[in-house]
């Protein structure tokens, strides 16, 4: 903007490129630090063409500044938009509302499906846990870890398995166990099968 530009800016071109999206930044830093004064009204300029040709919207007003005597406060840039012709509204929603729109459309362009589709925050639980929660996990733990230990087939138990079993797995393991108990039964030693001792 401190440079004398060779072209008119037009109000057509200008607004269809707003409505698509597109933004133009002003930056009053240079403007402000620059020691030749053809740079300072290049500046103004420039950007009381490029305000009228887009009657005050799409614009983002921001510093450039590379140094601290290059930044002014808010309102001191607002009322320096009011002298180059940009209410105070407008020149408001340049600052707050235009710049965070901007870079909200950016993200999205980065980390969405066609700025269309994006995923945002769902609800999930966080992993940092009050201290009531987690004293109930750690007796929810402590109940795992005392039912996690069941008995093997042959009847050993103080095995400790990785995961906690359920009723019903732990019904069907004693089942299992009873079933083979009764196929290890021989026939001497089945009442049914005893000698009498009467002998034909």
């Amino acid at each position: 903007m401190t440079v004398r530009l060779s072209y008119h800016f037009k109000f057509k071109m200008l607004s269809q490129a707003i409505a698509r999206g597109v933004r133009f930044e002003i930056c009053y830093a240079p403007g402000i630090l620059a020691s030749e004064s053809s740079a300072r009204r290049n500046l103004i300029s420039n950007v009381v063409q490029l305000i009228r040709a887009t009657r005050g919207r799409g614009l983002v007003i921001s510093s450039e500044a590379k140094t601290a005597l290059g930044c002014r406060a808010p309102s001191d840039v607002i009322n320096l938009t009011a002298v180059w012709g940009l209410g105070q509204e407008r020149g408001k929603e340049a600052i707050c509302k235009e710049a965070r729109s901007t870079i909200v459309c950016a993200q999205l362009k980065r980390t969405s499906y066609r700025g269309v589709i994006d995923f945002v925050y769902g609800g999930e639980k966080s992993e940092t846990a009050t201290p009531k929660q987690s004293q109930g996990k750690g007796e929810a733990q402590k109940k795992r870890k005392a039912g996690a230990i069941t008995t093997n087939a042959a009847g050993e138990g103080g095995v400790e398995s990785q995961n906690p079993l359920s009723n019903r797995e732990l019904k069907r393991q004693e089942k299992r166990a009873r079933l083979e108990a009764q196929k290890n039964i021989t026939p001497s030693t089945n009442p049914s099968t005893k000698d009498t001792g009467l002998n034909g």
